[in-house]
């Protein structure tokens, strides 16, 4: 038997992304590749992109152009690039990047074992289409160890909104749901092989509208079948947006003990006319209306959220509507950032604001939200919380897991707890985790 050829990817931006790693992994495992954790190790590297932030394209090119030193050392080493920068850029890699192999878009990884082969003969493969095959059913089929208790699960993909900052309809497509069938399938081999947690992926993940036995589903639907899984005790969902914020979901975060009480719902900015601009199609209104009626559901709901600050045009009033928003809604955790420009998107034709005035603005944005933070962490002291234990903490005999709300917890703990659900009393908050102490070896959901 032949050698195992070593796969070394790197992934960049999303939860998603994370979970196209796995899947791209586990293609190519079809292929005679196993997983290493150093480019230096590897017989193939392969770059999984985001082509949200900043310049990302030109933050991909650099990466490739620090793997040249490997390149010559190793002659034979493939290199490949995935995901949504491979999607906008396609050949114009391979031009400016001569010694990649192999750019797949993120719909077409499913074919990843093919252009495998490909490369190994010498070959250049590109494939960035939209196929109408699901790729999550043309996945072959791959031997899966035993994991850790979290896990990603992608039901939706792409993007019907079109927001005017935002490049995903572009590199992922019109929005797809995955089957409901399929979906629970995969969930209850997550948790044959020892997943407790998982978190349901989608570019706007309440679009949610998969076909199910007797017609077709929405996410709360979908949430509430999952919750009748044995073995799984937790479930979350990310990213979504407030116009599809439905009743039936609304409802669910107040009687689905294994919906955990956090929810990220990115609202960009508290200006009705920037939202307008942005094409976001809600006002600021109805999203602290919308907010007001998921905190009646589920009261001690921890809240995330996006925001863009410098959007072009934005003036100093709009961005004071962006604070006293926060001030208004509170937020335990949320991201924020200077607008950037998207090539391709109706926001990049428009004059943008002065750097400066943006950053000053991020500034006074971003010490709001860490005050709002750090008092939702501050007010954990002294409650019991349920702790998922994930993995050993930095010191020795130490654990560290999740809350439900999504806190990092780490407390004192036997290593057999890594995997279980147990109380522990929170007795300081730090920076950007919680201290706590063991009260109970394990609990159900």
């Amino acid at each position: 038997m032949s050698a195992p050829k070593k796969l070394f990817v790197k992934t960049y931006g999303c939860q998603m992304n994370v979970y196209d790693s796995e899947r791209m992994a586990e293609a190519l495992g079809s292929e005679g590749y196993e997983q290493v954790a150093t480019a230096e190790e590897a017989d193939m590297i392969l770059l999984n992109t985001c082509h949200i932030r900043e310049k990302a394209a030109e933050k991909v090119y650099s990466e490739l152009g620090r793997f040249r030193p490997l390149r010559e050392a190793k002659p034979d080493l493939k290199i490949g690039v995935a995901g949504c920068v491979a999607q906008a850029e396609g050949e114009e890699i391979m031009r400016r990047q001569p010694m990649v192999d192999l750019v797949v878009g993120p719909q077409t990884y499913h074919r990843l074992p093919a252009m495998a082969r490909a490369v190994e003969a010498g070959e250049k493969a590109l494939d960035t289409d939209f196929p109408e095959e699901d790729k999550f059913l043309h996945l072959p089929k791959a031997r899966k160890p035993r994991r850790g208790p979290t896990a990603f699960l992608t039901v939706q993909e792409g993007c019907d909104k079109f927001c005017a900052f935002c490049v995903v309809p572009y590199t992922r497509g019109a929005e797809v749901s995955r089957p409901v069938e399929r979906l629970l399938t995969e969930a209850r081999e997550l948790v044959d092989r020892g997943v407790r947690e998982i978190t349901l992926l989608g570019q706007n993940v309440n679009a949610y509208h998969g076909q199910g036995p007797d017609g077709e589903w929405g996410l709360a639907r979908l949430i509430r079948a999952m919750a009748e899984i044995d073995g799984l005790d937790r479930i979350r969902f990310t990213t979504s947006h407030p116009n599809d914020m439905e009743d039936d979901l609304i409802a669910a975060h107040g009687d689905c003990a294994k919906l955990m009480p956090y929810l990220h719902l990115p609202v960009q900015s508290g200006s009705d006319r920037v939202l307008k601009a942005m094409n976001r199609k809600h006002n600021a209104a109805e999203y602290v209306a919308l907010i007001a009626r998921i905190r009646a559901a589920r009261p001690d709901l921890l809240l995330s959220g996006d925001f863009i600050v410098g959007f072009p045009g934005e003036t100093e009033e709009e961005f004071q509507a962006t604070l006293d928003l926060v001030e208004a809604v509170g937020y335990g955790q949320a991201y924020s950032f200077k607008y950037s420009a998207r090539p391709g998107t109706p926001a990049a034709e428009k004059p943008p604001v002065p750097d400066e005035v943006a950053s000053e603005r991020l500034q006074r944005l971003q010490a709001l939200l860490g005050r709002q933070q750090r008092a939702a962490q501050d007010a954990m002291v002294g409650r019991e919380v349920r702790v998922l234990f994930e993995k050993p903490g930095r010191e020795a005999g130490q654990l560290i897991g999740k809350s439900d709300y999504l806190h990092a917890v780490h407390a004192d703990a036997p290593a057999d707890l890594i995997g279980q659900i147990a109380t522990v009393r929170i007795v300081e908050s730090r920076a950007n985790s919680l201290k706590g102490e063991l009260v109970t070896q394990s609990v159900s959901a």
